[in-house]
C-alpha cells in the first residue's frame, strides 16, 4: 500500500493510534528496568545510559521491523519436549510442550528478571551483607558498560515481543515504524522524570522491583504457552502504583505537620 492511500485511509490511522498506545503501554516494562539501572550509575551518567538504552530499544526495533518475515517465523516451533499428560480434564493442554525461538527468548529474559529482580531486593533489604552488596558505593561502582549490556539483553526481549505484536496489529510497514518511533520517543521523555521519581521516593523502589518480579514471571509464563492478560498485569501495576501515591501524598502530609 502506497504512503499517500495510508495517509487517506482512516483505518490506517486508527491502526496507528491503537498500535501507539500499545506500544507505550508495552514500553513501560522497559522503561521501569532503565530507569532503575541507571540510578545505580554516578549522577552524570544516568541520563547519558538512559538515552543510549532507550536509543538501543529504538535500533533493535527498527531492525526486527525490516526482517519482518524472520520474526514472524520465531513463532514456529524448533522442538518438541512431548510431555505425555500435559493437558487438562478437557483434553486441552496446560502448558505448551512445543517451543519457538519466542519462547526460549522470552523464558530467557523472565529468567534473568526474576534474577535481578530477586538479587536487587536482597541488596535493597540486607544492605550490610557481605560481598558485592548494592549500598551507595557498590551503586556507583557499577560501570556504564555493564549497565549498557544488561539493559540490550532486555531491550532484545521488550523488542520482539513489541514487533510480534504490532504484527498482530496491522500489515502496513510505514503504520508500524511510525508507532515505534512514537513510543520510543514518549519513553525517552518519561525516562528522566520518572528515574528522578523512583530515585526520590525509597519506597518505589521496591514496588518497582515487584513490578520486574511479576514481568519476568508473565515472560516465563507467555513462554511456556499460559498466556496471562496485559490487561490485568498493567492493571494491577495501576493499583499499586496509585496506592503508593496514595502513601507518599500522607507521609509528605505528616512531614508539613511536623
Amino acid at each position: 500500500m502506497s504512503l499517500l492511500h495510508l495517509l487517506a485511509n482512516p483505518a490506517a490511522w486508527a491502526a496507528l493510534a491503537t498500535l501507539i498506545v500499545m506500544e507505550i503501554v508495552l514500553g513501560i516494562d522497559n522503561l521501569v528496568f532503565i530507569s532503575l539501572l541507571s540510578n545505580k550509575l554516578p549522577e552524570g551518567q544516568r541520563v547519558k545510559v538512559r538515552r543510549v538504552g532507550i536509543g538501543l530499544a529504538l535500533g533493535l526495533r527498527l531492525v526486527l521491523l525490516s526482517a519482518i518475515a524472520w520474526i514472524a517465523g520465531l513463532v514456529e516451533p524448533v522442538f518438541d519436549l512431548g510431555i505425555a499428560g500435559a493437558v487438562d480434564a478437557h483434553g486441552v493442554p496446560s502448558f505448551e510442550t512445543a517451543f519457538s525461538v519466542r519462547d526460549l527468548i522470552l523464558i530467557a529474559g523472565g529468567l534473568f528478571l526474576l534474577w535481578k529482580a530477586t538479587t536487587e531486593i536482597h541488596h535493597t533489604i540486607d544492605p550490610d551483607d557481605s560481598g558485592d552488596v548494592l549500598d551507595k558505593k557498590s551503586s556507583v561502582a557499577m560501570s556504564f558498560g555493564a549497565a549498557i549490556v544488561q539493559i540490550l539483553l532486555l531491550d532484545m526481549v521488550f523488542s520482539i515481543d513489541s514487533i510480534l505484536t504490532a504484527i498482530g496489529m496491522t500489515d502496513d510497514l510505514p503504520v508500524m515504524i511510525v508507532a515505534v518511533i512514537v513510543a520510543v520517543g514518549v519513553m525517552l521523555v518519561a525516562a528522566t522524570p520518572l528515574a528522578n521519581f523512583i530515585d526520590r521516593n525509597p519506597t518505589v523502589v521496591m514496588l518497582a522491583l515487584g513490578f520486574l518480579l511479576m514481568i519476568g514471571a508473565v515472560l516465563i509464563a507467555d513462554g511456556f504457552g499460559v498466556h496471562v492478560p496485559k490487561g490485568y498485569i498493567y492493571a494491577a501495576m495501576a493499583f499499586s502504583g496509585l496506592v503508593e501515591t496514595l502513601n507518599i501524598a500522607a507521609r509528605k502530609a505528616r512531614a508539613r505537620q511536623r
